[in-house]
């Protein structure tokens, strides 16, 4: 799994910063997961992550990577807000298996089982790629990257957006392309005969059509324009189609 951080915001401040921030509602996190991303002011991917609320502390589960980023623009915002921004010394598991007590289960789709915030490290030994692929779930720095748009990417599918929480940085894009545009470009599922190194530019009829990411057991993920991904495309010396 990837590397994991929690950061942890606490203070009379905290839930109003985070509400006006992210995608997703932030009153539904209390002993519950919810899934949500930080954007720029023009739509685009900054960080996704899981948020929990356990009694005076909002918990933010953010990959490794991202987490300094995150954190930053946190502070950034957090301008005169009464909130409390810190690192938190807890081990992040998750797994698919028999959920151990106090943990929480994964809001994007049932068959990735539940997350978990403790002292130990709980977790199995689930493909989490072939999962991933089956269900056509992104992942942090794979699929989703800067020029990621969210609902590009699955999010209001995952339920990782909430379209009637109110203002968020970014939100009149993703409002935008939810009522007014139909997606012409997202993340989906291919077949793949052969193999070709993630991050592959994709082909139809000698054109650009995408980029594949994750493979597993035959299936890949991809990005795609949906226009151009209905017949035979090439990555590399791989064959891809849309099932």
């Amino acid at each position: 799994m990837t590397d994991r951080t929690l950061i942890g915001l606490t203070g009379p401040d905290a839930a109003d910063l985070l509400q006006g921030l992210v995608t997703n509602d932030v009153t539904k996190s209390r002993d519950a997961l919810v899934y949500a991303a930080l954007l720029t002011p023009q739509g685009k991917y900054i960080a996704d992550f899981f948020i929990t609320t356990r009694g005076d502390t909002i918990l933010i589960d953010v990959a490794t990577s991202h987490a300094p980023t995150l954190a930053q623009r946190l502070a950034m915002y957090r301008l005169r807000a009464d909130v409390q921004i810190d690192e938190m010394p807890l081990v992040v598991s998750r797994g698919t298996g028999p959920a151990p007590d106090g943990a929480l289960p994964d809001p994007r789709h049932p068959d990735l089982g539940w997350r978990m915030y403790s002292d130990t490290n709980q977790s199995d030994d689930t493909d989490w790629d072939a999962l991933r692929v089956a269900h056509i779930i992104p992942e942090t720095g794979i699929e989703l990257t800067p020029d990621t748009y969210i609902l590009e990417a699955g999010f209001e599918r995952l339920n990782g957006v909430d379209f009637k929480k109110g203002c968020y940085v970014g939100q009149e894009i993703a409002a935008r392309m939810k009522h007014k545009t139909e997606l012409k470009k997202g993340l989906t599922q291919v077949e793949i005969e052969g193999s070709a190194p993630m991050g592959s530019d994709i082909t139809a009829d000698g054109k650009p059509a995408g980029t594949l990411f994750t493979q597993s057991d035959g299936r890949a993920l991809a990005h795609l324009r949906f226009d151009r991904a209905t017949g035979d495309m090439k990555a590399g010396d791989a064959l891809l189609r849309r099932p």
